[in-house]
């Protein structure tokens, strides 16, 4: 009578160790963000906001927790994200006026280094946030504290996609602009095409998801995917699809008429695109300077070391 109980308890030992076995050889999925926030409230007077010490994990987990693409991510593919907020008014009833930066960097292929592929700024965020509130997902109505974060969350993930295949990015480009439109039938404050604000969101979603900037959008995936990407083991081939990735901006910028999605690229890349070019041989290096002395001239300073 005792075998039977001794056979189960060794096979239950084995059936454990085997699940355990399996989970640790076995890769985790992830959501899609690593993403770090940080506040600044020093402009809020007073003791009243203090509980504004938990805004940063509360935005941290509806961000990192969510899964917001129908891909399945392992632990090291997660887009490493940095938000920073900062708190220029805030009132008794809970209502606060904030700015915020986001940022989001992409591995580059063969090496430990990252690349920032793009920063977003929005200096008219208005929104409720009463002490003890919590931040639910919801596509279907709009909220002026989550669907300003969903918006940019998706054009993180539109910029991200369209490193790794050309107009990857479309169906989270296309979710922003849902947002959009929800934004604008609520009214809500900060959504509207402001004829003098020429840098909204309303502007950044509309010009992105149209075809009149396809061409700087293949620009992105060229410059990661087949410069930044291939790098290491063919530096030549590299730089010439950087080069070209550049022209191509560089025409599509001749017929645009606003420069917004132009400057969200240079302002992300000048500096990375002058160290890319720095030790190339000269006719290169000066073929490239001159490409981006039309292109890009907020960052002439970065491309003055091309000239020598």
């Amino acid at each position: 009578m005792i075998y039977p109980i001794t056979i189960f308890k060794v096979t239950k030992s084995f059936f454990i160790c085997g699940i355990l076995f399996f989970l640790a050889f076995t890769p985790l999925k992830a959501q899609e963000f690593n993403c770090t926030v940080t506040i600044n409230t020093d402009q809020l007077e007073g003791n009243t906001f203090d509980y504004l010490d938990n805004f940063k994990p509360v935005l941290e987990d509806y961000i990192n927790e969510y899964k917001w693409t129908e891909y399945d991510y392992e632990e090291h593919e997660r887009i490493n994200c940095q938000i920073q907020i900062v708190f220029n008014s805030g009132s008794s009833n809970f209502s606060f006026a904030a700015e915020a930066v986001f940022q989001i960097q992409r591995p580059i292929y063969n090496t430990t280094a990252k690349t920032t592929t793009v920063l977003l700024n929005d200096k008219t965020w208005e929104f409720s946030y009463p002490e003890g509130r919590s931040l639910i997902h919801d596509e279907l109505q709009f909220d002026a504290l989550t669907g300003f974060i969903d918006f940019y969350v998706y054009m993180m993930l539109g910029y991200d996609f369209d490193t790794f295949s050309r107009l990857g990015g479309d169906p989270y480009f296309s979710k922003a602009q849902n947002i959009l439109s929800l934004a604008q039938s609520s009214q809500a404050i900060g959504w509207a095409r402001a004829n003098n604000n020429r840098r909204n969101r309303n502007i950044l979603v509309s010009e992105i998801t149209t075809s009149s900037y396809h061409p700087l959008r293949e620009a992105y995936y060229e410059y990661h995917r087949l410069g930044l990407d291939k790098f290491i083991d063919t530096p030549f081939e590299a730089r010439q699809n950087v080069l070209k990735a550049i022209e191509k901006i560089q025409e599509n910028k001749r017929r645009a008429t606003s420069n917004y999605l132009f400057d969200i690229f240079f302002d992300a890349k000048a500096r990375e695109v002058s160290a890319i070019f720095d030790e190339a041989d000269t006719d290169l290096r000066l073929e490239a300077y001159e490409i981006l002395r039309e292109t890009d001239q907020g960052h002439l300073s970065e491309y003055e070391n091309l000239q020598n």
